[in-house]
């Protein structure tokens, strides 16, 4: 009996679960980019150092996420998630004590180290649970918490930060992570085919060169650095761009920066995942032209985010940003394991991560650098080359290595 069958409606209960969890993962990351003015002010920041607050986080969360990979094909993934949950949910609170800025620093690379034991552990316990036939969908209906996060991460801390200070914000997100994490406990299950995983030695160097040596694995690894570069340049700064652009106040630049594109984006990924799903049956490589299709779609849509005075158009280039960058990211983890096997999937996750996000810890402080010669909204604009880029490369790399009907089916 495979695992997919053996699950029934349990195997969707998994994602719902994990979407909650994925929530907070993001809203605790996001809410620190809406209070960034306050920040700047009460400390006497330059933006130049709001960005090392925000690159601390990636940098850690990129240098942990090979570890936390190995750890997740090595160890019952819901403790391994659950364990992160809690742990980066106490640091989300600890934040809120900050009184200098190496506090900030320092409490953001710990949350970088909890969060990056979530994403390849929750990934590999998706799979488990779903197969070929519906993994696109499960992962995609999982990615919309990544932007619902982001909306309410943005969006609740900038309200709070404006009413009630900058810290009550904090306080709560960490404070409800916490408790989501012990209702887990009870509720969160593995599937009844997983192996005896506590057993197995950890072998870091094998398993990394296992992954090193798929070509396509390391292609879409390369087109994740760019996907996330640009994600982090627009997550970092867009609720400064709004404030200092369009005089919004903290909490409508917070809940503009994120909505929109956020919105569009759940709509994209769920999109993503639908065509996916029903491409890989007619060739192998479906979920990875799914992707190229939105990255390619996505880039007159940067191009005009930066140029345009006017908040309408602002908004529709936003949204058809969001889209178009949904229905790449539903795709993210599917396509990586479509051409991993399956005892190598938290593993391959956490090298992407690492790699992606290595990628994106340099977009804060380069934007921040760029901004001041050329001005923010032209940098906004020049991110629509580096979707063109990966786009590009996806396509070669999918039509030189991969070939119709090829990929791993479990």
């Amino acid at each position: 009996m495979t695992t997919t069958a053996a699950g029934g409606r349990y195997k969707w209960t998994v994602v719902g679960l994990l979407w909650f969890v994925c929530l907070f993962n993001y809203a605790d990351r996001q809410a620190i980019f809406s209070v960034f003015p306050l920040l700047k002010a009460e400390m006497h920041l330059s933006d130049v150092q709001l960005g090392y607050i925000a690159s601390s986080f990636m940098w850690v969360y990129a240098a942990a996420a090979p570890f936390a990979g190995m750890v997740g094909d090595r160890f019952r993934r819901k403790h391994v998630i659950l364990g992160g949950l809690i742990f980066w949910s106490l640091i989300t609170v600890a934040t809120a004590l900050s009184t200098r800025y190496w506090h900030l620093v320092v409490f953001r690379a710990l949350e970088g180290l909890g969060e990056a034991f979530y994403f390849p552990a929750s990934m590999s316990l998706i799979s488990a649970w779903h197969g070929k036939e519906t993994r696109s969908r499960a992962m995609s209906w999982h990615q919309s918490s990544v932007y619902a996060g982001t909306i309410t991460g943005g969006a609740v801390a900038g309200y709070l930060a404006q009413h009630y200070g900058w810290r009550l914000g904090f306080y709560v997100f960490g404070s409800l992570g916490v408790v989501l994490g012990v209702v887990l406990l009870f509720l969160l299950k593995e599937p009844p085919a997983v192996a005896v995983r506590e057993e197995e030695t950890l072998r870091f160097s094998g398993a990394w060169v296992e992954v090193f040596r798929n070509p396509m694995a390391v292609a879409l690894m390369a087109v994740f650095i760019g996907a996330n570069f640009v994600a982090m340049v627009f997550l970092t700064w867009l609720p400064s761009y709004l404030t200092r652009t369009f005089h919004m106040s903290l909490t409508m630049a917070g809940f503009s920066a994120t909505a929109y594109l956020q919105a569009a984006s759940v709509l994209g990924v769920l999109t993503g995942g639908m065509v996916a799903d029903g491409w890989v049956r007619k060739d192998g490589r479906g979920r990875m032209w799914t992707q190229a299709v939105g990255l390619f779609a996505g880039v007159p849509f940067l191009l005009l985010t930066g140029w345009t005075f006017s908040v309408t158009v602002f908004v529709f280039a936003t949204m058809g940003f969001g889209f178009f960058k949904g229905m790449y990211d539903a795709n993210i983890w599917a396509s990586l394991h479509d051409v991993v096997p399956p005892e190598r999937r938290a593993t391959a996750v956490g090298v992407m991560n690492s790699i992606g996000w290595l990628g994106g810890g340099v977009a804060p402080v380069a934007m921040a650098s760029a901004s001041g010669v050329w001005g923010m909204g032209v940098c906004l604009s020049a991110t629509s080359a580096v979707y063109a880029v990966a786009g590009l490369l996806l396509v070669l790399g999918a039509a030189r290595w991969m070939r119709k009907g090829v990929g791993h089916a479990a």
